[in-house]
């Protein structure tokens, strides 16, 4: 089971909007900001899990060719306000929202990059 999730940004505050943006339609919330570090956890809870950073080491961040990291949304509604809210907030593309395959009509998702480039994933399974 994870514990929590780091991510490397090149510029927090745009990171910080993206994430802002698009967590929210996930039941997420920014619950700190701090020394270029942003964390986010589920709304009205006293906890986090998501961190976004600039990297420990000063060296530029980069995302992970192959690295993604997937939120699971309460709904379709929700899949698709995440994206056009990532869209709007510095995102880019890496897969509109739909149905994919092999599930069918089980697995509707949408996919798209951070402004550091990480690949994400807002999705609903039924």
């Amino acid at each position: 089971m994870l514990g929590y999730v780091t991510i490397g940004a090149r510029d927090s505050e745009a990171s910080g909007k993206f994430y802002d943006a698009v967590l929210t339609h996930v039941g997420d919330e920014r619950k700190f900001a701090d020394g270029g570090w942003i964390g986010y956890g589920p709304k009205g809870a006293d906890s986090h899990y998501f961190y976004v950073c600039s990297p420990f080491n000063k060296e530029p961040a980069t995302s992970g060719n192959g690295t993604m990291l997937a939120f699971k949304a309460p709904s379709q509604e929700a899949v698709d306000a995440a994206y056009a809210a990532g869209m709007a907030n510095g995102g880019t593309d890496e897969g509109k929202p739909g149905y994919r395959p092999p599930d069918g009509d089980k697995f509707y998702g949408a996919y798209l990059r951070d402004p550091t480039g990480n690949k994400i994933c807002i999705y609903i399974a039924k």
